[in-house]
């Protein structure tokens, strides 16, 4: 599998979770803390696609929509 991931795919999903990040806000502390979290996770994204290591990058920005999810579904994070 870690070498079966696409450049298109991961390049696909990090613009998917840039654009929801530019109109996610976070609605407390802890909505703050998801959100520095989930930009780490996208800056860890961009770092092992420079390093051409897709299987991570690909991993990273997984994680990163799941902690939006989380953070959308617990209110704790929104869209306007």
């Amino acid at each position: 599998m870690r070498d079966k991931i696409p450049l298109e795919e991961v390049q696909k999903w990090l613009g998917k979770i840039k654009e929801e990040l530019e109109n996610c806000s976070p609605t407390n502390r802890k909505g703050e803390e998801f959100l520095e979290n989930i930009n780490a996770y996208v800056s860890d994204s961009e770092h092992f696609l420079g390093k051409e290591d897709l299987f991570l990058s690909w991993e990273a920005v997984i994680w990163a929509f799941a902690f939006l999810t989380i953070g959308k579904d617990l209110g704790i994070l929104t869209s306007d």
